[in-house]
């Protein structure tokens, strides 16, 4: 056997069709095809899962039984199998401490390198910290005033669990008669009895003495010094001094600010963790935020008190007998406003009143039982105290919904303690290093070893410190330390600035990564792994990435063949298929009708293949057709005004309603900011009276011309095998009230309930309606094994009997939507709901098919299939972000029927999207930019693909000038 072949024969994983296949090793390979069509199945179920099985067969049998048995992929012979990595799309982790940093392991050097090169300062003056002698001590003790009456401890047990037996006989031993344990001074002649597994703090008392009144006297000073000196040996360099129990000053041999008395804990690589009691924020744990009551989400802006500007007030108007009513028109009586205000345009005193109240202006209750004067506690506080109040889960689920995350009141969002914030390297923290961005974080790596010339400053890194100064190289002792550690910092940013990642900050917290993002993360630690002989499969890892980024990520990918590895690319994009070795071409069509290899040879042989739709497209010989004319704006507009959220710089930006509109940009040029982040909550909270909280933004005009917003994101449609298309777009009812109609169904007493997997009769109860059993594998993750009784059918054997047109329950769910709508094609409701799923593309899925199986590209089109199917209102926005996720070229031609029938209408579609083919179908495109992270968050072009074609700061229009030419 070749060893410089993987060879494939007989694969018949879903729906391939047992296909031969010899790949080339060490070649970078695109699996292409159209959606369907079998480039997952070959690529992730069948060489992936075969790779990872031989791993785990290859371990020992005791390693063997905790990982279980893994099943053989349905393929006949797989030969020459490198060890495979698959880099799907998924984001980085779900984890709320987990950031960029962290995830990318940038966060643990630099850790080390704040711990190892730090200078420490002090919090309160920013003085630099140093270790303090005795005499430094007795000078700080000896300047405090006349009279004072204080003690001098010696800490010996700070925060420790234990009895201390033999630490309290010593303190006997050495002469020392009182102890402070755990804040109770007491004689050390008793015995103490100290609960073993209780944190305790226990501080040995050396000395009692009073500052002298008359000046210097030797005898104090001799005194006090020997008691410091005994202080630090005792507790090991700390010493506490008690000042008459009213304030304590800490003092350490080690780390303390003479001018400030305060002394600080060594540091360690713990004290800047955010994941350890050492070092973080102990009021929010190191999450840098709390829930709390939100101002933001109690009103309304645009209304007035009349009209529910206040939320938990109600429609004023309507409750003129209120005592919301009555505090409402006192207000506006003692401040001479009108209650048909917009909460907006109210002072803010007045707002501050209705919100938080005021304990010195007491207002007139009256009721049939009750009139008094009593002041009033504002709306927040009093929902704050029901909430702590009530035992009503009900009532505590009404008031969260004015709850969210808010920047922790004592860390500022920083996570970490004071202390670990004020030690610098080169000048900076390590917070203000976390916040830069990727590229900004490796230029102050390259200052710190002196590779920049000339000098960086904080203003190049765009830092807003008042003045500017030059980042200080490191030197000498710190220099010869931070070595090593700068340049693993330095290789790891390297590796993020090749694959296009440039653009995010390393604070950046990772569940707020998209799918794309993650997969560009983990890329970027395969090439500074540095391994060789591997197999790596990638799942579209072009997604997210405008033009301009794409050859980035090519040379990086190019690089991991070019180190001796085999590189598989499940890939649509045209740049990337055109920098193949080879292309394998799946299909004709989608499930049923896929599953073959169409072509396998070099990007030139696929365009002059006939056989190839992929080819035909490549070749030019097909394209997206785009339209002979745009829309004309209807002459209603949606403004957004005075954006500022994330990197937007107080933007204003104009959708024309009724037409289809794109918002591009370069990655991280603030797309997500403004439309999914700004403009769909604050359209949400008008239109959907959703609790939702947008981003800072001035206004929101022309609302009154939209019905609805429906934001179809790529979130799962279920996160259980349980959850699947049909009970998302509403068709299962239509047909288990077909099979309940059915003579035999009628005759044995079934209602439509009995073919439903959800509730108990007809369902399977071993595994409860699921077909799979969840089994816990403790520290590992649960997986989902197929149930040993119904065999996956999720119905129980007496349901499976009933038949409609010769097919039961188990047989429908298994058909793929096209071999469902030819069966049901003389039922009107159900065809009428699968030929949306048929118009979005997704013919080859199956009906019961699990939601946890579905990419976030598919589960995007059975939502867009479910908003196709409901009654056309005409006054709908739309929004989407990157709807072509997984599409190939002749998927984004129905697509993009779909959004134009939609737009067709009467309804307003705004998708995000890079897609070069679907924003030259646009009737407007707002162009976000120039670059990403800080460089963006400008609206760089607006107007139609024509438009934008001629701008040339706009790198969008750059490429469209290319295409539209």
């Amino acid at each position: 056997m070749a060893l410089n072949k993987i060879i494939i024969r007989g694969a018949k994983e879903h729906n391939l069709k047992n296909i031969d296949l010899t790949l080339p090793r060490n070649k970078f390979i695109v699996f292409t095809g159209v959606s369907g069509s079998g480039k997952s199945s070959l690529a992730f179920d069948t060489l992936y899962a075969e790779g990872q099985r031989r791993y785990v067969e290859s371990l020992s049998a005791y390693a063997r039984q905790f990982l279980g048995q893994m099943e053989k992929p349905k393929v006949d012979y797989i030969g020459g199998l490198s060890p495979a990595i698959a880099i799907e799309q998924k984001a980085a982790s779900k984890n709320p401490r987990s950031t960029v940093g962290t995830v990318t392991e940038v966060y643990d050097y630099l850790r080390v390198l704040f711990a190892r090169a730090g200078t420490p300062h002090c919090p309160n003056c920013g003085r630099e910290v140093k270790p303090q002698t005795a005499q430094q001590v007795v000078e700080q003790i000896a300047a405090l005033p006349a009279g004072s009456r204080f003690q001098v401890l010696a800490p010996v047990a700070r925060g420790r669990k234990g009895t201390f037996e033999d630490v309290l006989a010593q303190a006997r031993a050495g002469g020392f008669t009182r102890a402070r344990i755990d804040g109770v001074v007491s004689d050390l002649d008793q015995r103490f009895k100290l609960a073993k597994n209780k944190k305790h703090d226990i501080e040995l008392v050396v000395d009692r003495l009073v500052i002298p009144t008359n000046g210097n006297d030797p005898d104090f000073e001799s005194r006090l010094t020997d008691s410091v000196e005994t202080a630090l040996h005792w507790g090991a360099g700390m010493l506490l001094v008690d000042i008459a129990g009213q304030r304590e000053l800490l003092f350490s041999e080690q780390n303390a600010c003479p001018h400030c008395g305060l002394s600080f804990p060594e540091l360690t690589p713990q004290l800047f963790s955010f994941n350890s009691p050492l070092g973080m924020c102990m009021t929010c744990n190191g999450l840098g935020e709390k829930v709390e009551f939100d101002p933001a989400l109690f009103v309304v802006p645009d209304k007035s008190l009349h009209e529910g500007g206040v939320i938990p007030w109600g429609e004023l108007r309507k409750k003129r007998h209120s005592w919301a009513y009555q505090i409402a028109t006192q207000i506006a009586q003692r401040f001479r406003i009108s209650l048909d205000t917009p909460w907006r345009d109210l002072p803010q005193e007045v707002r501050d009143l209705i919100l938080f109240g005021n304990p010195n202006i007491k207002f007139r209750y009256q009721s049939e039982n009750f009139t008094g004067n009593w002041p009033y506690e504002g709306v927040i506080h009093a929902i704050r105290r029901r909430y702590r109040e009530t035992k009503s889960q009900g009532m505590r689920d009404y008031y969260s919904q004015y709850l969210s995350q808010q920047p922790c009141p004592d860390c500022g969002g920083t996570r970490l303690r004071p202390e670990a914030t004020a030690v610098t390297a080169g000048g900076l923290s390590l917070v203000q290093v976390t916040s830069l961005s990727i590229r900004r974080a490796y230029a102050w790596v390259e200052a710190l070893r002196g590779q920049t010339d000339p000098p960086l400053t904080t203003a190049d890194l765009r830092l807003p410190i008042e003045p500017p100064f030059p980042i200080r190289p490191l030197t000498g002792e710190r220099r010869t330390i931070a070595e090593e550690v700068l340049k693993e910092v330095r290789d790891r940013l390297k590796f993020m600035l090749d694959v296009g990642l440039h653009y995010l900050t390393l604070d950046r917290p990772a569940p707020t990564l998209s799918g794309g993002e993650g997969q560009r993360i983990r890329l970027a630690s395969q090439i500074g792994s540095g391994l060789v002989g591997v197999m790596y499969i990638l799942d579209e890892p072009s997604i997210g990435l405008h033009q301009r980024d794409n050859r980035r990520l090519l040379d990086s990918l190019l690089n991991l063949r070019d180190l001796g590895n085999t590189v598989i690319v499940v890939e649509h994009d045209q740049e990337t298929m055109e920098s193949a070795d080879v292309i394998v071409d799946f299909g004709p069509g989608a499930g049923v009708n896929g599953g073959e290899i169409v072509f396998q040879g070099t990007p030139a042989q696929i365009k002059r293949s006939r056989r190839s739709l992929t080819g035909q497209y490549l070749a030019g010989k097909r394209t997206v057709t785009s339209p002979t004319t745009r829309r004309r704006q209807n002459g209603h507009w949606l403004t957004l005004r005075g954006v500022r959220h994330n990197n937007l710089k107080g933007v204003t930006v104009r959708f024309p309603l009724g037409c289809f509109t794109c918002v591009t940009g370069v990655s991280g040029s603030g797309k997500s900011s403004l439309v999914t982040e700004t403009l769909y909550p604050a359209l949400a909270r008008v239109l959907n009276r959703a609790q939702t909280r947008p981003g800072n933004y001035d206004s929101l005009e022309g609302v009154e011309h939209l019905g609805k917003v429906v934001h179809i994101t790529q979130d799962p449609i279920g996160r259980t095998p349980r959850s699947n298309p049909v009970t998302y777009v509403k068709v299962w009812d239509h047909i288990r009230r077909l099979f309940a109609q059915t003579p035999e169904a009628q005759l044995r007493g079934y209602k439509p309930g009995r073919f439903s997997f959800n509730v108990k009769g007809g369902r399977c109860e071993a595994c409860a309606g699921y077909g799979q059993k969840l089994i816990e594998m403790h520290f590992l993750p649960d997986v989902w094994v197929t149930c040993d009784v119904c065999h996956g059918s999720r119905f129980n054997k007496e349901t499976l009997q009933i038949r409609w047109k010769g097919r039961n329950i188990a047989e429908v769910l298994a058909m793929d939507v096209a071999t469902a709508l030819d069966f049901f094609g003389d039922v009107p409701p159900v065809r009428r709901i699968l030929t949306t799923l048929h118009d979005v593309g997704l013919d080859y899925i199956q009906l019961g098919q699990s939601a946890t199986t579905l990419s976030g590209g598919e589960a995007q089109r059975v939502k867009l299939a479910k908003e196709l199917s409901r009654v056309a209102t005409g006054d709908t926005l739309y929004i989407l972000d990157e709807p072509t996720t997984g599409l190939h070229f002749a998927d984004i031609q129905k697509l993009l029927d779909v959004l134009h029938r939609l737009t067709d209408a009467g309804n307003t579609v705004i998708v995000i999207e890079h897609n070069l083919d679907v924003i030259k179908t646009a009737d407007w495109i707002v162009d976000l930019g120039p670059e990403g992270g800080e460089e963006g968050g400008r609206v760089i072009a607006a107007g139609t693909p024509e438009e934008v074609a001629r701008v040339p700061q706009s790198y969008t229009g750059q490429y469209l000038a290319r295409l539209l030419s």
